[in-house]
């Protein structure tokens, strides 16, 4: 049965010996932040639970998803790609004709209809509700870097609703404290949120948010995950837990938000209040400077009656976002191989921060397929902020950097096989590129080439061992000596 909240979840790595509680006093201002990275760059260490925080009476959960392990904890499953599989299952689902078949189709229908999500009256994060006494100020907010602006919530859930469509979204913004009631929320352009929020401004009206602090485990990936626009994100967190979420309305907001919820935050965001945001110490490593965002006002807030403060840190990697990367890379090459059924193995390496670096081996059928790949991925969703793509023969492991910088360095020729295209979209935390939001992109065909492709050469035989000698050896290995 998948986690009906966050306790379940920590209670579940509790038993697993995969969390660490700490009774000593800590301090939200830099001091739990620095135990959180210490913790994950000596990697396979556990999730930490700090019970006592300064200032605050709510503990403070960190690090939960900081090794594949607990994603599998979380999310039940031992292979992410099922996820990717379930959705390709949808898009696949028709009614065939005949009584017989649509009866065959019935189990794989009412699965599907468990997916969706759950409505209910009440659920125990409206156990404490607050209007005019809401307070920002009562959460244990993390200060990361010394020189960030302030404290930063990192692991908040963003949910808003396409101001036409009326679908869903959820996402991970950070949101800079500035006030008891005040926030602001760095929601990059690319993002979906983003968008709700320019369609409401053009109405010249704000727009509803609820902030959502520690949720069940599939929520909150699947607020991270980028989902194809048109998909309500809790009906995707639903499709990852095979169980829809249960949700309730928010007191002072037109918004659900899971009913067995931690803590949700309500209000909205008012687009004719800018202010600065930042700087902030973030995932590539470097602080992002201070830029111009909306700001959140607090109209409510709903609680448990002894929540957890779920938080991340983030920082140069690799970190606790790379593990929940690997997840979003595992779960989406399904999807991918519909678009690019070429495509054999996709990866984005966690030194890349995920947005920096795609590894795509293919099984090539017909010159100049590499770059065909390549532009159709640049135009897949999140994909489209990807700065640099290799693409490999099948024979390659993408996982394995020694392997692909052997394909690159004996399968590509930098004058032939590298594509430069200027003034498209780049992330906005780039730090590298001349400006935010734009800059080039590269990409490097590291397949063997052809001689349609200009290999003007006798393609040379790769080196192997024969079948025959690798078999003695093998049964002679321990003869040898070898254990």
């Amino acid at each position: 049965m998948p986690f009906e909240s966050l306790g379940e979840y920590a209670e579940a790595l509790d038993r697993a010996g995969e969390l660490k509680r700490i009774k000593t006093k800590v301090n939200p201002n830099l001091e739990i932040a620095e135990i959180m990275r210490r913790l994950m760059y000596s990697r396979d260490q556990p999730a930490v639970f700090f019970e006592n925080v300064e200032g605050s009476d709510i503990p403070i959960l960190g690090n939960a998803f900081g090794t594949i392990k607990r994603l599998q904890i979380a999310l039940e499953i031992e292979d992410f790609t099922e996820i990717g599989n379930r959705i390709v299952e949808l898009t696949k689902l028709s009614l065939p004709s005949g009584m017989l078949n649509k009866l065959k189709m019935l189990p794989k229908l009412s699965e599907i209809s468990d997916y969706g999500p759950r409505y209910t009256e009440s659920g125990p994060v409206k156990t404490i509700m607050q209007t005019q006494d809401a307070n920002l100020n009562c959460l244990p907010v993390l200060k990361s870097f010394p020189s960030d602006a302030g404290k930063f919530i990192t692991f908040g859930v963003t949910v808003t609703r396409h101001p036409n469509t009326g679908i869903r979204n959820l996402g991970v913004y950070r949101i800079q404290i500035i006030g008891d009631k005040k926030a602001l929320i760095h929601w990059q352009t690319h993002k979906r949120g983003a968008l709700h929020y320019e369609i409401t401004k053009e109405q010249r009206k704000p727009i509803e948010v609820a902030i959502i602090i520690g949720a069940d485990p599939a929520t909150v990936l699947a607020a991270v995950a980028p989902v194809p626009e048109g998909i309500d994100k809790f009906l995707f967190s639903g499709i990852m837990r095979k169980k829809g979420v249960k949700l309730v309305r928010c007191n002072t907001v037109d918004l659900e938000v899971p009913a067995n919820a931690e803590i949700v935050l309500e209000g909205y965001v008012d687009p004719d209040d800018i202010r600065m945001e930042g700087p902030f110490g973030d995932h590539t490593g470097y602080y992002t400077p201070s830029e111009p965002f909306p700001t959140f006002t607090l109209t409510g807030l709903m609680k448990r009656k002894d929540p957890i403060y779920l938080t991340t840190v983030v920082g140069k990697p690799v970190l606790e976002d790379a593990y929940i990367g690997k997840v979003i890379e595992r779960s989406f090459l399904p999807l991918i191989q519909i678009f690019q059924p070429e495509v054999v193995d996709f990866a984005m390496p966690a030194a890349g921060w995920f947005q920096g670096l795609a590894v795509i081996s293919i099984k090539k059928r017909y010159p100049g397929q590499a770059k065909k790949v390549m532009m159709g991925l640049w135009g897949m969703g999140q994909l489209s902020l990807t700065k640099i793509f290799v693409v490999v023969d099948p024979d390659i492991n993408v996982h394995s950097v020694d392997e692909v910088i052997w394909a690159i360095t004996t399968r590509s020729d930098p004058k032939r096989d590298t594509m430069v295209i200027d003034n498209a979209p780049t992330d906005t935390l780039d730090p590298a590129s001349p400006l935010v939001n734009l800059g080039s992109k590269l990409g490097i065909d590291a397949t063997t080439k052809w001689k349609e492709e200009g290999y003007a050469r006798e393609i040379q035989q790769l080196a192997v061992v024969d079948d025959e000698t690798k078999a003695v050896v093998d049964r002679n290995w321990k003869k040898y000596g070898f254990s």
